[in-house]
């Protein structure tokens, strides 16, 4: 795509809004909000699209464009265009935006391994520790200090959106130089993923939590262990039938002689086990991370005659569809206004501050010698989609207040100020890491003795 179509595409799809969310007669009724929710997704994935694209040639993560062309949308009010306003809060929207999300946690799962996380070694494991628990109470001490009105429930999960660590950043990084291989890329890509596991865990956690004061419960520390070890147990549980009913599941489907069948069974046995979080009282994702761990298609063996992509090629049309929704529509909820506020701003450069210190902390838990601690310790900053995603999902759980009603335990204000340093923290990472790296190799190349 060449600058001057590409500016061209950009301007149709600005324009595009603006012809198509004309208002509406008042007798349109359920028609006119069908027809609002299938140009309202069409504008969401062009928009995210395109910025997406401009900022791959920029040398950033495509999902950065996505979020900020979903802040643009979101923030035409503020020229007032308000018919973009209802997609905010939209039941239909949410619910595809929340698959997306499912699909792509389902996704990380598949790309983890559960051998390596098994073979990692202590490094990776003590880091991975550290990683979550000195963001966690940075976090949680950070919310004290702005929100002291807030209830000590909000304060930890803030700590929580803390804790996660977007890998898919450092390892493009890594992939970009040439140093997948290296210790330091191993150390980070495995303590990622036991980050990942522990980061769902806690949320698991603190949505029993949450839950059970919306209810108007107390919990005792020991049904805060019993939240805990259901969710280990569903992991376990999950993991070990897996590994026993998945080969036979994909045998069976691999007899059948319609196309499509490999995508259709890993997609449903997602959503299935979405659905058994679900009822066990645990964020769907933590099913849909399960499944991905544990769906292996080396079982399965497409019929006779009939050749089939690998499961990851497969699922890349859905991801391309379902995911960018997700990402669009959580910026469409950060409220620039918000930023008027100094203390919002303070905030979300306190919270940024404090991730990238969380993060360098972790590099302590390094026992091996000879390894770059500065850049396991950066390797580790991107926070990138699952604080995003453990950010939606605050946004979508409510306290009871003293008057009798409800807030949400992430309110716009907060949810901006995580937005911010989910931002900050991407696209500090990539260009610190190659900083980082080309010391560490020219060090072992003999020109640097130290770091």
């Amino acid at each position: 795509m060449t600058l001057k179509r590409f500016r061209y595409c950009a301007f149709v799809c600005l324009a595009f809004p603006t012809a198509a969310f004309a208002a509406p007669s008042a007798d349109a009724g359920a028609a006119h909000k069908f027809d609002l929710i299938l140009i309202g997704l069409a504008v969401m994935l062009l928009l995210g699209k395109l910025a997406g694209e401009l900022f791959e040639r920029l040398k950033q993560p495509a999902v950065l464009g996505e979020l900020l062309g979903g802040i643009l949308i979101g923030n035409l009010i503020l020229f007032g265009f308000t018919a973009a306003e209802p997609l905010k809060t939209d039941s239909i929207i949410a619910a595809i935006a929340e698959i997306g999300v499912i699909i792509l946690l389902f996704e990380v799962g598949l790309e983890s391994d559960i051998h390596e996380m098994l073979e990692v070694g202590w490094s990776s494991l003590m880091v991975a520790l550290l990683g979550v628990a000195a963001p966690f109470l940075l976090g949680w001490g950070a919310s004290a200090y702005f929100l002291p009105d807030a209830s000590r429930l909000v304060h930890v999960f803030i700590g929580a959106t803390l804790c996660a660590t977007s890998v898919g950043i450092t390892a493009r990084v890594f992939k970009d130089l040439a140093q997948l291989n290296t210790r330091e890329a191993r150390i980070i890509l495995g303590a990622a993923v036991i980050d990942d596991v522990i980061g769902l865990l806690i949320l698991a956690v603190v949505v029993g939590l949450i839950n059970a004061a919306a209810n108007g419960t107390v919990v005792s520390l020991i049904e805060i262990g019993w939240i805990a070890a259901k969710a280990i147990g569903f992991l376990l549980v999950a993991i070990v039938l897996g590994q026993l009913l998945v080969p036979r599941i994909l045998r069976g489907a691999g007899r059948l002689e319609t196309t499509g069948v490999l995508l259709t069974v890993a997609i449903s046995f997602c959503l299935f086990l979405s659905w058994a979080a679900a009822r066990a009282g645990l964020a769907p994702i933590v099913g849909a991370f399960a499944a991905g761990l544990v769906l292996d298609e080396v079982h399965y063996t497409p019929a006779r005659g009939r050749k089939e992509r690998n499961l990851e090629e497969l699922l890349q049309p859905v991801i391309a569809f379902v995911v960018p929704i997700f990402f669009v529509l959580m910026g469409m909820k950060v409220d620039l206004r918000t930023f008027a506020r100094i203390d919002i701003i303070w905030f979300a450069l306190t919270l940024t501050i404090l991730a990238i210190i969380g993060k360098q902390v972790c590099s302590f838990g390094i026992v091996e010698r000879g390894v770059n601690r500065i850049a396991v310790g950066i390797g580790m900053v991107p926070r990138g989609e699952v604080g995003l995603i453990f950010a939606g999902i605050g946004s979508t759980l409510v306290l009871p207040t003293s008057a009798g009603g409800t807030t949400p335990v992430i309110n716009q204000a907060i949810f901006s100020a995580v937005v911010i340093m989910v931002i900050l923290t991407t696209l500090i990472t990539p260009p610190a890491l190659k900083w980082s790296m080309g010391r560490t190799s020219r060090r072992r190349g003999g020109v640097m003795v130290s770091d």
